[in-house]
């Protein structure tokens, strides 16, 4: 479901973030900024969970993929 929201948005800040993301809308940056938020928790997480002692087998994946 989406909804309609007024906000203030600092236009410099929203300039600098399109540039990065590149948007080309107001409506784009933003959707696109928070889709980025969220992956990267996600993957914070991962690799949070991936950093457990004894979670995955690093030296087992080296061999698998053939790690230098």
């Amino acid at each position: 479901m989406v909804s309609k929201t007024s906000v203030e948005i600092d236009p410099d800040i929203a300039r600098q973030a399109a540039t990065i993301l590149g948007t080309r809308t107001l409506r784009a940056t933003i959707n696109v900024a928070l889709h980025e938020v969220v992956d990267r928790q996600r993957r914070l997480e991962l690799v949070a969970l991936l950093s457990e002692p004894g979670r995955f087998d690093f030296e087992a994946a080296e061999r698998a993929w053939g790690g230098d």
